[in-house]
């Protein structure tokens, strides 16, 4: 007897019959941003003269900003 074949799936892995909600898109989202932002201010602790210095460069690039 043949094996029953696997749905086709799309680029990221999931099976079309089975798309995840915005909800839970959202949410995966979020948790990822926070994760970030942790790991921002780890690095931005750990590594204080190099946070420093990339301060002070976002400010000399939003102060020669032009709208």
């Amino acid at each position: 007897m043949p094996e029953p074949e696997e749905p086709e799936r799309k680029r990221d892995g999931r099976a079309p019959d089975r798309q995840e909600s915005d909800a839970e898109r959202r949410r995966r989202r979020a948790q990822f941003l926070r994760e970030l932002n942790e790991a921002k201010a780890l690095r931005d602790r750990v590594q204080p003269r190099r946070a420093r210095a990339a301060r002070m460069r976002q400010q000399m690039r939003m102060r020669t900003f032009r709208w």
